[in-house]
């Protein structure tokens, strides 16, 4: 599966993560058919439409991403936050009540 069909997948998946939820890189991957979450990453991090709710993805322990999108962590949560996703600590989201 080359790179561009890859990221263009995962960008539908991401599409679909609805407003108040969340998914996981190793979520996304495994919905793929690949062990490779940083890939998923990889795809995202590369995003340009704003229109793909990148923000509602985070790594297996909840957490925001450290560097989302050169904008920081807080962004991330700010937009979570905004959607109603619950948060257990300042950056891992409570993913028992949040995972999509």
């Amino acid at each position: 599966m080359g790179s561009t069909n890859f990221f263009d997948k995962v960008y539908e998946i991401v599409k679909k993560i609805p407003k108040g939820k969340v998914m996981t890189y190793g979520q996304i991957a495994e919905i793929l058919g690949t062990q490779d979450a940083r890939r998923v990453g990889w795809a995202l991090h590369g995003n340009t439409d704003p229109k793909i709710p990148c923000h509602r993805v985070v790594n297996k322990e909840g957490s925001v991403a450290k560097n989302y999108a050169f904008e920081g962590w807080e962004e991330q949560k700010r937009k979570l936050l905004a959607e109603g996703v619950k948060f257990k600590n300042e950056k891992c989201v409570d993913l028992e009540k949040c995972r999509w």
